[in-house]
C-alpha cells in the first residue's frame, strides 16, 4: 500500500502530494467525524484553557450546537442511537454487548441509507462500538469494506503499541505478561486482557511521534482513503473515528507540555447531590480497572463516586486535555488533506463526541450517568451555504441522521426519531425541540417504599429543557415500549441550572419547585405514552 507520509508533521511540512479533485456529480460529500469521550471542553464551547485549533478552525465555518446532548452516556448505546437515529429504547442496545442486528436486524443505519442513495461510503476508527455490531463493523453500511489498523501508517520508529502503550517499561511488561498468558494457554480477548490487566497506567506522556499511537496512524490512512475516495465518480460518505480522550489517557508528550498541571481545574463540586438518589451515582469501575488506580482510590459509604489524591486528579484532567488536544492534531491533518483536494467546497462536515464524561464533578468519572457532565456532548455541522453560528437551541444525537439526509438532499426516513437541524443552521434561535431526552439503566436497590433494599433493573429517563433537568427512576425493566404507571417510579431528580449549574441540590421534593416539577413529570408522563405509541406500532 502506498505510504504518502513519511512522518506525521502537517501536510505542507510532509510534503504530501494529493490527487485534485475530479468531477464529482452534484450530490455533496459527507465527512463524519467522531471523538470518543469528548466532552465539551473545547474553545469553540468558551473553555479559555484547552487548546484545540483545529476543531475550533471547523466551528468557525459551520454551526456549533451548544446544547447538544446524548441519548444515552456509553459508547455502544449512543453510537447506536446516533447512526440510526433511533433511541435506545428502538435500538434495544443499553450495554457494551448487545449486538445491534442481532435484536433488531433490519434496522437502517445512517451510512447505510446514503449507500442506498448512491453514496461510496467507507470508515475508518472508532464509528459504532466494535462490541455491538459485527467484525466488519457493520457490515451493511459500507460499500467499501471497513479499514482496520495497519501497520504501514504507524511510526517505523516506534512501531504499534503493545495494547495502548509506547512507554518501553510498559510495553516490555505487557510483552511478559503475554507470555505468561500463552503458557496458561490462554488466547485472543482472554490473552489480551490477561496482558493489560496487570500493568495498564491510565496515563501515559512519552517523546514520540503522533503516529506512534492508533489515532496518529489512523489519520494518515484516512488521508490516503480520502484520496482514493475523490479519483471516485460517486459522491462519498466517509467516516473518521478517534479513539482519544478515551482512557487511557496516552499522548505524545509535546501535547502534554502545551499545559501546566498546576493550571487543570478540579471539579468545585465533588460531593452528592443534596437530597439525590444513591442510584444517580456510580464508582467509576472503569476507572477503576487501571492498574495505578486502585493503591490510590478509596470509596464512601454512599454509592457516590471515587475519592482520588488531588495530585492524581490533576494528572487524569492534565491528560484529559493532551488527549483531546493531541486528537485535535488529527482532525486538522484530516481538514487540512480535504482543503488539499479541493473537497471543502463540496462536503458537509459534521464533527461529535460520542458523550460527556465526569472530571471530578460530583466525585465521578467517566460517563455512565444522566448528569449534565455525562449527557452533554459536542456537535459540530458545516455544510456549503449556511453561515457559521453558534446555536443554544437544543438538540440530540438522533437528529444527525435526518440534518444529514435533509443537507445532502435526500428524503428523511419517517421512522426516525430525531428531527432535523437544518431550521437551526439556518436560523440559530430556531428551535425544533423542546426538550432532550437521555437515559441510563442501573442495577441496584430500590431506595423507598415496601420494595426498599430489593434488587431491580432500574432505567432512568432524565428531559433536559433549557433551564431544568428532570429524571424519573423506574423499576421492573420499565423501558419505554412498555406501559408507564406511576408506582414504577422509585426516585425523581430536578436540577435548576439558572442557579444550580453545578447540580448540588436535587429540588423535585422542594415546595418552590413543585410547579416545574409538576409540569415536566406531565411533559415526562406525555413522552411515555408517545414513545409506546411508536414502539409498539413499529413492532
Amino acid at each position: 500500500m502506498n505510504k504518502l507520509l513519511a512522518s506525521i508533521g502537517i501536510l505542507a511540512q510532509a510534503g504530501l502530494s494529493l490527487t485534485p479533485l475530479l468531477a464529482q456529480n452534484e450530490k455533496t460529500n459527507v465527512l463524519f467525524i467522531a471523538v470518543d469521550d469528548l466532552k465539551p471542553i473545547l474553545g469553540c464551547y468558551g473553555d479559555t484553557l484547552v487548546k484545540t485549533p483545529n476543531i475550533d478552525r471547523l466551528a468557525a465555518n459551520g454551526t456549533v450546537f451548544l446544547q447538544n446532548y446524548c441519548q444515552q452516556a456509553v459508547c455502544g448505546p449512543t453510537r447506536a442511537s446516533l447512526l440510526t437515529g433511533m433511541r435506545p429504547d428502538y435500538t434495544k442496545v443499553w450495554d457494551l454487548k448487545t449486538k445491534m442486528r442481532d435484536v433488531n436486524p433490519d434496522i437502517l443505519s445512517l451510512p447505510q441509507y446514503f449507500k442506498q442513495q448512491g453514496y461510496e461510503t467507507a470508515g475508518i476508527g472508532k464509528i459504532f462500538d466494535p462490541r455491538c455490531v459485527d467484525n466488519d463493523l457493520d457490515r451493511p453500511s459500507w460499500s467499501i469494506p471497513y479499514y482496520k489498523e495497519s501497520n504501514d501508517y504507524y511510526s517505523s520508529e516506534t512501531g504499534r503499541p503493545a495494547a495502548f502503550y509506547q512507554s518501553p517499561e510498559t510495553k516490555a511488561l505487557v510483552r511478559k505478561y503475554r507470555a505468561e498468558g500463552e503458557k496458561k494457554g490462554l488466547s485472543g480477548s482472554a490473552l489480551w486482557r490477561y496482558s493489560v490487566e496487570k500493568i495498564k497506567p491510565s496515563v501515559e506522556c512519552v517523546d514520540v511521534p503522533d503516529n506512534a499511537y492508533t489515532d496518529g496512524a489512523d489519520a494518515l490512512h484516512a488521508i490516503e482513503i480520502m484520496d482514493g475516495l475523490a479519483k471516485g465518480k460517486k459522491p462519498f460518505f466517509f467516516a473518521v473515528g478517534f479513539h482519544r480522550p478515551h482512557l487511557p489517557f496516552v499522548a505524545p508528550s509535546k501535547y502534554w507540555d502545551l499545559y501546566k498541571r498546576d493550571d487543570m481545574p478540579v471539579a468545585a463540586f465533588q460531593q452528592k447531590a443534596e437530597n439525590s438518589p444513591d442510584l444517580a451515582y456510580h464508582h467509576a469501575g472503569e476507572l477503576y480497572s487501571y492498574s495505578d488506580i486502585p493503591p490510590l482510590a478509596s470509596f464512601s459509604d454512599q454509592m457516590v463516586g471515587l475519592d482520588l489524591p488531588l495530585d492524581k486528579q490533576k494528572e487524569l484532567i492534565h491528560g484529559y486535555y493532551a488527549s483531546a488536544s493531541y486528537t485535535d492534531a488529527q482532525v486538522g491533518r484530516i481538514l487540512d488533506a480535504l482543503d488539499s483536494l479541493g473537497l471543502a467546497k463540496n462536503t458537509i462536515i459534521v464533527l461529535w463526541g460520542d458523550h460527556g464524561w465526569h472530571l471530578g464533578d460530583h466525585n465521578l468519572w467517566c460517563k455512565h450517568t444522566n448528569f449534565e457532565q455525562a449527557t452533554h456532548a459536542p456537535l459540530i455541522i458545516s455544510a456549503p451555504g449556511y453561515k457559521p453560528d453558534v446555536s443554544n437551541s437544543l438538540s440530540e444525537f438522533t437528529d444527525v441522521f435526518p440534518t444529514l439526509c435533509d443537507l445532502a438532499g435526500l428524503a428523511v426516513p419517517q421512522q426516525l426519531d430525531g428531527k432535523s437541524l437544518v431550521p437551526v443552521l439556518t436560523d440559530p434561535l430556531a428551535s425544533v425541540h423542546e426538550y432532550a431526552v437521555s437515559q441510563y439503566p442501573r442495577f441496584r436497590k430500590i431506595p423507598d417504599g415496601d420494595e426498599a433494599g430489593k434488587a431491580a433493573h432500574l432505567m432512568g429517563y432524565s428531559l433536559r429543557t433549557s433551564q431544568y433537568r428532570y429524571t424519573v427512576w423506574l423499576k421492573d425493566d420499565f423501558r419505554s415500549h412498555d406501559h408507564y404507571a406511576k408506582d414504577l417510579v422509585v426516585a425523581r431528580e430536578l436540577y435548576d441550572y439558572s442557579v444550580d449549574p453545578e447540580e448540588t441540590k436535587n429540588v423535585a421534593d422542594n415546595e418552590k419547585y413543585s410547579p416545574v416539577a409538576a409540569a415536566l413529570n406531565e411533559k415526562m408522563v406525555d413522552y411515555f405514552a408517545l414513545q409506546y405509541q411508536k414502539l409498539n406500532a413499529r413492532h
